[in-house]
């Protein structure tokens, strides 16, 4: 089944290209079909991009997923044009008082802020809080999760001596894991991250469970009893070039930054990265939309906000 996303959005032409089963608001009015409704709160610069990402990798599955796109309340993308905004994003307003089956929450480049100096700060605070109570279950990634990480558990984030920066081995910890069902033992994900969170705080919280880890990037899943809340520490979702794009970026604004580790052919920048990473991707997101979502969800949406979940492991 395919990902229904607003017409005209950008991602619709590439994902078209790339053989993933796009459907617009226009023909999807014609299905008689209880898609999957899942909000996706976009904090990234590249916001284009990050769409792209995220679209595809929760399009690449056989149920059929309904996409909304939300951003903060009078924070100004620097990178993304207002047209783009105004065309293509609500606010969080505009679908407070609807129920959603999932919800994303991106990263964002504000790692070296306190948490409580971003200035969309007090409005992500209420969508967390406002998830609890209006959505089956939340994905956290990167600085999202270390955000929720924060504010619904009270685990700081933690600086890091230098930028952790490339693809990285995990391990899955337990193969029962539902959202890991499938998977090698080991696997490749992207990470792009001047913080970190200690395992230490995660496994002090009696509701939280460790899924993943690697000797190097340190935790990079945990989940809530029941999946209601997954926190992915990487990116899974990132394209192949998107690490050579934040590498060149700060060379050129003079960073002191390194080559992304086991990226570049040879640590070469000038070699077209390998991808290591789709397939986890994909079946991470596929996992996360059928068993934390499409399984245990209500059939009617509107009984998420009385708590009517089925747990799973």
């Amino acid at each position: 089944m395919p990902i229904k996303i607003p017409n005209q959005l950008p991602a619709t032409e590439t994902l078209t290209r790339e053989n993933i089963f796009v459907m617009t608001e226009t023909r999807a009015i014609t299905q008689d079909i209880r898609p999957l409704q899942i909000l996706l709160l976009n904090l990234m610069p590249t916001k284009v991009d990050t769409e792209t990402q995220l679209a595809r990798v929760l399009g690449n599955t056989p149920l059929q997923i309904e996409l909304e796109l939300i951003a903060p309340t009078g924070h100004v993308s620097k990178n993304t044009s207002a047209e783009h905004m105004l065309a293509f994003y609500k606010t969080f307003d505009e679908v407070k008082e609807r129920t959603f089956d999932g919800l994303v929450i991106t990263g964002a480049p504000v790692e070296n802020l306190p948490f409580e100096e971003v200035d969309y700060w007090p409005e992500l605070c209420r969508i967390m809080d406002w998830s609890r109570t209006h959505v089956h279950s939340t994905l956290h990634i990167c600085w999202g999760a270390q955000a929720g990480l924060y504010h619904h558990y009270g685990i700081p984030k933690r600086p890091l001596p230098q930028k952790l920066f490339g693809v990285f081995e995990h391990t899955v910890e337990d193969p029962n894991f539902i959202l890991f069902r499938g998977f090698d033992d080991r696997f490749q994900v992207p990470h792009s991250r001047h913080t970190t969170v200690d395992r230490a705080d995660i496994e002090a919280v009696p509701e939280l469970k460790v899924l993943a880890s690697s000797p190097e990037a340190g935790v990079y899943a945990v989940k809530t009893d029941g999946g209601r809340q997954i926190f992915l520490m990487g990116h899974a979702e990132y394209d192949r070039d998107t690490l050579k794009k934040e590498y060149l970026r700060d060379v050129a604004a003079g960073a002191d930054i390194q080559l992304p580790k086991y990226y570049f052919p040879n640590d070469d920048p000038a070699q077209t990265p390998v991808v290591t990473w789709r397939s986890c991707a994909n079946l991470l997101y596929s996992n996360w939309l059928n068993y934390n979502v499409y399984q245990t969800a209500p059939y009617d949406i509107r009984d998420i906000q009385f708590g009517r979940r089925t747990e799973q492991t």
